[in-house]
């Protein structure tokens, strides 16, 4: 492991020479090594910004994002690295993203393709997840056959020419799927909902249906949930937008991606648009080296504005970010991302309820969801969706000896949740208090204030 000494003087060497490529990748890569997540996520992002097309950049981005628990987020970094393509840990991480969101049978061919490429990334725990029997055998060239043959192409939207990658669709999804978080809820109805459900009330204020909140926090506690949830209770379109539907390696693309996303929306409208890892698309321009990345910046504070007066009436803007602090001050202003709502991490009764809704559609006895919640303090909505998987895997394999299903019991939950280890909402706490506690002259932060026992001003 490398020690802090090592880092800190590969941070100043980067900080001397910017543009040096391969620098940023080992300081990526030893943020990686070291477990400091966040920081690797930083540093593969400002090397990407470098070399956009670099795959094992990529990579090294959705790994980052796979040990925080953003596994939409890791998919999405590796949209454009197919099977066959980029390093072979490319496949393991999008089939280890794909089984952490539920979809195994989209995980199987990846990772096969991956094991069949470097047979070093075989993981015979990984494959018993992924429901592969104890002593299975698959050479090498079968198995890429077989991986080559089914795996699936990661989903596009249905857009055409660059940026292509953005999901556009109508969400299922309301607040009633919501567990907990009832203040964010009332947040966003006051801020979008209602603007379009009663308009000519708003309208009598002055008020017009459109605008951005910027949903920040810990990752894996919702959201990307809550964004779907919010274009539910509109019965409004839904598109969400990652890194790789906008950024491209050639200059000026990545602005012509950007307008041709917020184009689609406004024909869509209603339409929330969703930003998520809005960070790295809205970075604080006094940090950045190259006048092509500021540039997207400007484009995207120019497209928030609207092109014309009312250009985004009806276009609701959500943005989520674990990192609020590196967007650029420009993008709270109003009419912008002008309301930042802090997601916190569940607490006990939120918890409950999360798990109750995790555990609908599963065979259960009586179960004690209270006893769960205080066993899993600290957990995020990810965390606790991995200790019920956890559980049902371990109640499917003894429901399969057995003949017929078992139902899931208390005693099933608790031992998940024993043996999981969720790390995210700590270290994101921790530096979080950072800024909040010695950054915070404007005062932006003080909603997090009582979190660190401080008193909001």
């Amino acid at each position: 492991m490398t020690d802090r000494g090592s880092l800190d003087a590969l941070r100043e060497a980067v900080r001397v020479s910017p543009d040096n490529l391969p620098l940023r990748r080992h300081l990526a890569e030893q943020f990686l090594d070291a477990g400091l997540l966040m920081d690797a996520e930083n540093a593969f992002r400002e090397a990407l910004a470098l070399a956009p097309g670099d795959a094992d950049l990529a990579t090294g981005l959705a790994e980052a994002f796979l040990r925080q628990g953003k596994n939409g987020a890791a998919i999405s970094a590796l949209a454009r690295v197919g099977p066959g393509e980029g390093p072979p840990k490319a496949g393991l991480v999008v089939a280890r993203a794909l089984a952490a969101e539920g979809d195994v049978a989209a995980a199987r061919p990846r990772y096969w393709e991956a094991v069949a490429r470097d047979s070093s990334l075989a993981d015979a725990e990984f494959e018993t997840r992924l429901g592969l029997p104890p002593g299975h055998s698959l050479g090498p060239e079968p198995a890429m056959a077989h991986a080559l043959e089914d795996v699936p192409s990661l989903p596009s939207g249905p857009f055409t020419g660059p940026g292509s990658g953005a999901e556009k669709g109508s969400s299922t999804v309301t607040f009633a799927d919501v567990a907990g978080m009832e203040q964010v809820k009332q947040s966003l109805r006051m801020k979008l909902l209602l603007p379009v459900q009663q308009p000519e009330l708003f309208a009598a204020y002055g008020k017009r249906a459109g605008g951005g909140v910027m949903l920040y926090g810990p990752p894996g506690c919702g959201k990307t949930h809550l964004a779907r949830a919010a274009a539910g209770e509109l019965g409004a379109a839904f598109m969400s937008v990652g890194l790789s539907d906008i950024l491209d390696m050639y200059i000026g693309s990545s602005e012509r991606n950007l307008h041709s996303t917020f184009e689609a929306a406004r024909r869509n409208r209603p339409c929330v648009l969703f930003f998520d890892e809005v960070d790295a698309l809205a970075a604080r321009r006094a940090d950045m080296n190259r006048a092509h990345n500021r540039q997207i910046v400007n484009q995207f504070l120019a497209e928030m504005d609207g092109v014309e007066g009312g250009a985004n009436e009806g276009v609701l803007v959500l943005a989520a970010t674990n990192a609020p602090w590196y967007v650029d001050a420009a993008f709270r202003r109003p009419g912008r991302f002008d309301q930042l709502v802090f997601v916190p991490p569940p607490d006990a009764p939120a918890r409950a309820a999360i798990l109750a809704l995790l555990c609908r559609e599963v065979p259960l006895d009586e179960l004690d969801f209270r006893a769960v919640s205080e066993a899993t303090d600290g957990f995020a909505g990810a965390d606790l969706k991995g200790v019920v998987d956890r559980a049902v895997e371990a109640k499917l394999q003894a429901a399969i000896r057995v003949g017929r299903p078992l139902p899931l019991s208390t005693a099933d939950l608790l031992g998940a949740a024993r043996a999981a280890r969720p790390t995210a909402v700590a270290e994101w706490m921790g530096t979080a208090r950072n800024y909040v506690m010695h950054a915070n002259e404007s005062g932006v932060w003080d909603e997090l204030l009582p979190w660190f026992g401080g008193k909001r001003r």
